[in-house]
């Protein structure tokens, strides 16, 4: 499977909707056909949350990134949708 899709978005912070309760959010480094790399991200588990993922990230635009990653790579089949930070619309 290519992932020529993704080269757009190298070096914007984005959204990445994961399966699961999972959402990564953070500057995008590299793609490959099995991985995505990022840097400064935050991997946010929902059910640790008091909120929807939409208010999550919402609230993550206005105060900037959680970083709770200085690296982070995860498996590119676990991705369910992904936007740039700057496109997300309230």
């Amino acid at each position: 499977m290519s992932c020529d899709w993704l080269k757009p978005y190298i070096g914007c912070v984005v959204v990445c909707d994961l399966d699961e309760f999972y959402l990564v959010i953070g500057t995008l480094t590299d793609v490959s056909d099995l991985h995505l790399a990022f840097v400064d991200a935050d991997l946010h588990d929902h059910r640790e949350a008091n909120s929807t993922k939409e208010v999550y990230v919402m609230e993550t635009r206005k105060i900037g990134v959680r970083v709770n990653r200085a690296r982070l790579a995860i498996p590119l089949h676990r991705l369910v949708g992904i936007s740039r930070m700057d496109e997300v619309v309230a």
